[in-house]
């Protein structure tokens, strides 16, 4: 089995996700891996970021997300804006409502929309995406949301690009394995984002141990990791590193508001909330009191992916704007993906700063697991 040092080419096997070019930047510099979160991109402007990043990691390695459903969903072509017309008239009447009662402004034009190309599940834009990502010079790119498609790991292997898959228990992992991915991620459901049910505790070791009998490949663990003992104990029980990203959202160069970095310094570990009402499959953020509408008796309920997704972006971004300005209902809805070590934030760092935080928190608690 090769190395995650070997196959990525990273020294300290910290693996940074992100949506924000600069915490990727920042995170490989320092001596981390940082990856970006593609899917939020256009083909184009994801060229864009890129460029950036090539110019602004100094040479060291960095990887990508894309997010590519093993079970696609079928949206005939069409684009954002199209799909939006076929919104049910009740979640659009709810949203304006939520939105209205606190106070925000529904009707002013949004900045930086992409609503004229498909939504990121559909499979045409994983291919351009994936098209993109190979003219750079990534060390990595990994899938979420199901298997590894065939032609995304045929093209790692000619490209000499690791595939990574997130994992959320034992029998995931062993058909990813079988697909042939290089690197699996192993995330508990303490994470932020689309997560399954298993701890990370559990879901580590039991994935270590399950594929050892079908071929051996380097597991990343991932689900509440926020300090440097936490990433030690995952590597003691057999993890070769840790994937994190709701640590990275409490820096200042990371893509939220400023209202949510708030919110997380002050939030605990049981302010999160497992939910479908934000892309329509369960995924973990910071309860507000948008969770809190949408589970009260006039919701309509929630819309499956990508259609919750269309309709809940452009009202965060109002809800964003509205809070940053100053409206205390605006911040009581701030909500963005994160997981339950949110708990362990306790003032904003610099990426950088955190980076060099996990190192030496790292090397304390392997110095003290020596001492036993």
């Amino acid at each position: 089995m090769k190395s995650i040092r070997e196959l990525c080419g990273v020294d300290f096997p910290l693996f940074a996700f992100s949506h924000c070019r600069d915490v990727v930047a920042a995170v490989s510099r320092a001596g981390g891996f940082g990856v970006l979160g593609g899917s939020m991109f256009t083909p184009e402007s994801l060229e864009v970021e890129l460029k950036w990043l090539d110019d602004h990691v100094d040479g060291k390695p960095y990887g990508i997300d894309i997010l590519v459903p093993e079970h696609q969903f079928d949206t005939g072509g069409m684009t954002i804006a199209q799909l939006a017309e076929h919104l049910p008239t009740e979640h659009r009447e709810f949203v304006a409502k939520v939105l209205t009662d606190a106070g925000i402004d529904i009707t002013s034009e949004l900045a930086g929309s992409h609503a004229d190309v498909p939504p990121a599940t559909s499979p045409e834009v994983g291919h351009e995406l994936m098209d993109v990502a190979f003219r750079h010079p990534i060390k990595l790119i990994a899938n979420a949301l199901g298997i590894a498609p065939p032609w995304m790991i045929e093209r790692g292997k000619a490209e000499g690009v690791p595939v990574a898959a997130l994992v959320g228990a034992k029998e995931h992992a062993l058909r990813q394995v079988d697909a042939g991915v290089d690197i699996l991620v192993a995330q508990g459901t303490e994470a932020g984002g689309h997560c399954g049910e298993v701890s990370t505790l559990v879901v580590v070791p039991e994935v270590v141990r399950a594929i050892r009998a079908v071929r051996e490949v380097p597991v990343l663990a991932a689900g509440g990791i926020m300090t440097g003992a936490q990433m030690a104990g995952c590597m003691a029980m057999g993890a070769s590193g840790a994937w994190t990203g709701s640590v990275w959202l409490a820096t200042p160069e990371s893509e939220v508001s400023e209202t949510f970095r708030q919110k997380m310094v002050a939030a605990g570990s049981r302010d999160t909330i497992r939910s479908k009402a934000r892309t329509g499959k369960p995924s973990r953020q910071l309860r507000s009191t948008w969770h809190d509408a949408w589970e009260g008796p006039d919701s309509p309920g929630s819309l499956p992916l990508p259609l919750m997704s269309i309709l809940s972006t452009p009202a965060f971004a109002r809800i964003d704007k509205a809070a940053d300005s100053g409206n205390p209902q605006a911040r009581e809805l701030a909500s963005y993906w994160v997981g339950q070590g949110v708990g362990l934030v306790d003032s904003v760092k610099s990426a950088a700063q955190v980076v060099q935080d996990f190192m030496a928190d790292y090397a304390d608690a392997v110095e003290r697991l020596q001492s036993l």
